[in-house]
């Protein structure tokens, strides 16, 4: 009996790093996304997924940079430009990623705390919410779980 509350347990706790609102088939494919420059492992590891599946990522033209001190940081703040072809905007926002061997040896080794957001530009929706923490890979396998939902279908595409 013990072993199965601690799984159980367990299993709540792991559920609970996630949380994820998306509107399944609402991404047209090969379609151009515009994500920020930069950012921390998941954000380039998102760009990189995307590209994979054949979209086109594109991060705009730099247009100005400001520089903030604050107490504790000296924060940059880029202005670019939105291409005009661009269809979905995707925001990735985190905090720094950090090594975890005891919880992630076989899952990429790193621990990422992040909130993604997808928004179409034709119709204005935000299309993905997503606030999440875990190990790279599975946050890695899970993105590419839910793109490929959001994807419309070659043959829906067609009706």
């Amino acid at each position: 009996m013990s072993k199965i509350l601690l799984f159980s347990l367990i299993s709540l706790w792991l559920s609970a790093c996630n949380s994820v609102y998306f509107k399944p088939n609402t991404i047209e494919t090969h379609q151009t996304f515009y994500a920020d420059r930069g950012g921390y492992a998941m954000q380039r590891s998102v760009k990189e997924r995307l590209e994979k599946k054949g979209y086109n990522v594109q991060v705009g033209k730099a247009i100005d940079s400001k520089n903030f001190v604050t107490d504790n940081a000296n924060i940059e703040i880029d202005t670019s430009t939105i291409p005009n072809d661009v269809r979905y905007i995707i925001k990735v926002s985190e905090r720094k990623e950090w090594f975890n061997i005891f919880w992630c040896p076989f899952n990429g080794f790193w621990w990422w705390n992040f909130n993604v957001s997808i928004a179409d530009q034709k119709t204005g929706e935000e299309i993905m919410t997503w606030r999440g923490r875990g190990c790279q890979n599975s946050s890695l396998r899970m993105f590419d779980d839910i793109i490929d939902k959001m994807e419309i279908k070659v043959n829906e595409q067609n009706n």
